[in-house]
């Protein structure tokens, strides 16, 4: 498969802070890629510099074997973008929102009018497209930036925490709609905070850390890694100061205030040890990314 986006040792700082140090990797076509990490980790600068909002500090981008510049005459209309942040026209209509956003690539508004319906039954709001924008849920209008983006007919689609603050239908939703662009042979990149997305959606992925790869691959990949394939988690109740002795249980402990999370490949017998205490909780499950997470960036809390 031919490189989409290739990044070698992409740099970016600011003033006292370095938010991109010096990282690496590929995105092949048709794949759907995603950078992980906690607030402040470089995730969205990342993407401001494929786009070419932000200039490089350092290091090379290309797309599709191209340099990436903003000034660049044929990337625009290679690349759609979602932005985090709700950037449509309240006081216009879905239709219009459309309209107004090919005239960005140069389309024609009988261009763009060509191609509306089908944009619309894509995001499913064929029967909104006289509506005002302002009148639309927060699903709706994050399908209708999806569908936006779709306008010039781009190979890759940019898509910053796609689904942030949205109920889990309007979620699993985005989700087929984006499953349904990578069938279509579209090429996705996307940062996330949700473990579950990354996993649905990512045939690949790298997790960001102060502006350095920690790890990237598959999220099988990753989880076969670094954590053990099972996890038992027990809760205390305010109990646990009472359990003695767990040093003999196979696998890894962490304590995270009143819970304890046992890493291990032999859950049966950590379950075995705490069957007659009654006064916890157990939980045994399959290891996932979000323990991979965790165990990379650690558990405090990052603002």
């Amino acid at each position: 498969m031919a490189e989409v986006v290739l990044a070698a040792g992409l740099q970016k700082e600011y003033p006292g802070h370095k938010a991109v140090a010096g990282i690496d990797f590929e995105i092949m076509a048709g794949e759907c890629f995603g950078i992980l990490g906690p607030n402040g980790a470089g995730k969205s600068t990342t993407l401001r510099m494929v786009i070419g909002l932000t200039d490089l500090d350092g290091g090379r981008l290309e797309l599709f074997d191209q340099p990436m510049y903003p000034e660049h005459p044929t990337l625009s209309k290679m690349i759609g973008v979602v932005p985090q942040e709700d950037n449509l026209d309240p006081d216009l209509s879905v239709g219009e929102n459309l309209l107004v956003y090919g005239r960005y690539f140069g389309l024609s508004d009988k261009e763009v009018q060509a191609k509306m319906d089908e944009l619309l039954v894509f995001a499913q709001l064929e029967d909104r497209k006289n509506a005002m924008v302002r009148e639309l849920s927060g699903g709706m209008m994050r399908r209708l930036m999806i569908a936006r983006s779709l306008v010039a007919s781009p190979d890759l689609i940019v898509l910053d925490e796609p689904t942030t603050g949205l109920d889990p239908q309007a979620r699993h939703l985005i989700w087929q709609r984006l499953r349904a662009l990578r069938e279509q042979g579209v090429t996705l990149l996307l940062t996330t905070h949700y473990m579950e997305e990354a996993a649905q959606l990512c045939d690949r992925l790298l997790i960001l850390n102060r502006g350095q790869i920690l790890d990237q691959g598959s999220p099988t990949q990753l989880i076969a890694r670094h954590v053990e394939p099972e996890v038992v988690e027990v809760r205390g109740n305010g109990n646990l100061a009472n359990i003695k002795e767990l040093s003999h249980l196979p696998g890894r402990m962490e304590q995270v205030g009143d819970t304890l999370f046992f890493y291990s490949d032999d859950a049966h017998t950590i379950l075995g040890f705490f069957r007659d205490h009654h006064h916890l909780t157990c939980l045994m499950r399959p290891a996932n990314l979000e323990d991979v997470f965790l165990k990379l960036t650690g558990r405090e809390l990052k603002d």
